[in-house]
């Protein structure tokens, strides 16, 4: 149905976006240290609703917009490959963000928790960028239906995106006192997912291959 490479290809991408500090790893964290671990957790139940909506998304057929204007995927696939240089850069460039400096939130209740973290996800140019330019990559069009690779595929993205930040969440204030007295170990994190990035943005950058339903 879908191809081992194709499931690991997604699994090391998502891997490699979701230890890059962003607006969703940001969220989690600040809400977690600030209000606790049940509103963490509450703001990820929101995080993995915005997930599903790009999911529906992609499985009715956003990929196969491309098709009909391969233009836009070049200039999609282009705009995805600045993106990743750019978080690269955030990564490693001197006093880059560390995400485990939290920002002081205001205590809110369970249904805004989720809202804002629907929304958070929804806006996450990260999330967009996998889905609309990163996932076709891995789908094969002459396997099974595009509909169905990108179900499968989206599943795992989501999978594994939820069991990190569900750590996250869990344990932020201990990683955020282990890290704060460990900044070896957080320069090693930037420059390892750094070089991630960096090296997903050139691949994605030079591929001459059109959108996968074509």
């Amino acid at each position: 149905m879908v191809s081992t490479s194709a499931l690991l290809g997604v699994a090391l991408v998502e891997l490699a976006l979701v230890f890059t500090p962003g607006p969703n790893m940001v969220y989690l964290v600040s809400r977690s240290i600030t209000q606790g671990r049940r509103a963490g957790l509450i703001s990820l139940l929101g995080v993995a609703a915005g997930f599903f909506v790009y999911l529906a998304a992609a499985a009715a057929g956003l990929a196969a917009f491309f098709v009909v204007v391969p233009a836009a995927y070049t200039a999609l696939k282009l705009a995805g490959a600045a993106y990743l240089l750019y978080l690269a850069w955030q990564a490693v460039r001197p006093g880059g963000t560390n995400v485990f400096a939290p920002r002081e939130l205001l205590v809110e209740r369970p249904r805004r928790l989720f809202a804002m973290g629907l929304f958070t996800n929804l806006l996450n140019p990260k999330v967009a960028v996998l889905y609309v330019s990163l996932l076709p990559q891995f789908i094969d069009p002459a396997g099974a239906p595009v509909a169905l690779q990108s179900l499968v595929l989206g599943l795992v993205q989501i999978a594994i995106a939820l069991t990190v930040n569900g750590l996250i969440v869990v344990f932020a204030g201990g990683l955020a006192g282990f890290l704060s007295a460990r900044p070896t170990w957080m320069r090693f994190q930037r420059y390892l997912m750094g070089g991630v990035l960096g090296g997903l943005a050139v691949k994605l950058a030079t591929d001459r291959s059109r959108a996968a339903v074509a």
